[in-house]
């Protein structure tokens, strides 16, 4: 059973997303918070699987609620920020934080059970429509990606590693990935551990930051998503 934190100051979005969620099998609406202290509060006490909040909400917003879950030492809630709208910087701030993934409301319903489950399984999530614009971006923010891989922080990796790390910043899942290089999903699974782990990320989204960072993917190459 996955299990899930709904935080939102709309007590309708909460039980819109409730019954969406509950109505699937295998997913469990533990707790809900309208606001970011409740939130953590919650996260502290039910430490769920996954974490929805909202990007504005009063008194600590959920920005600030997801570095606090994030940053809580021993809890392993994954978490996924939900908006109506897609702001760059919001975007950025999720992705600084450890997020898994960034969603707008408007989506339908199954995108976001599979959100859900992508995030309970370690998967990396962002709304198709936002991703390649984000990357882009990031780039130009933090700086120019450069002409070729000479990032220390890919020293690390192997060859393999590094073909992974590409199809994850594609946004290729763990069974696209194993399908593409033949490999079976648990192996897939152990390299992209071992990819996180060396680069010294919190997950896989951080972990497509560092490869369009680093010129080992580019904006024109294809984005996540």
């Amino acid at each position: 059973m996955t299990t899930v934190l709904l935080a939102d100051d709309e007590a309708l979005v909460r039980a819109g997303l409730r019954m969406i969620l509950e109505s699937e099998p295998g997913l469990d609406v533990v707790a809900e918070a309208a606001d970011g202290a409740e939130a953590v509060a919650q996260c502290r006490t039910h430490r769920p699987d996954v974490a929805l909040l909202d990007v504005r909400m009063p008194g600590i917003d959920g920005l600030d609620a997801a570095r606090r879950i994030l940053a809580e030492a021993g809890l392993d809630t994954a978490v996924v920020m939900l908006t109506t709208f897609d702001s760059d910087d919001a975007l950025l701030a999720a992705i600084e934080a450890g997020a898994a993934g960034f969603l707008l409301k408007s989506m339908p319903r199954d995108r976001l059970v599979s959100a859900v489950r992508a995030a309970a399984s370690g998967e990396a999530l962002l709304a198709p429509e936002i991703t390649r614009r984000l990357m882009a971006d990031f780039v130009r923010r933090s700086r120019a990606a450069p002409d070729t891989v000479t990032d220390t922080r890919l020293a690390a990796l192997t060859d393999r590693e590094r073909e992974v790390l590409v199809l994850m910043a594609r946004g290729a899942s763990n069974v696209e990935i194993a399908d593409a290089l033949f490999l079976g999903v648990g192996t897939v699974k152990t390299h992209v551990t071992r990819v996180l782990t060396k680069l010294a990320v919190r997950g896989r989204v951080q972990a497509v930051v560092v490869a369009y960072e680093t010129g080992l993917v580019r904006p024109r190459d294809g984005a996540p998503g």
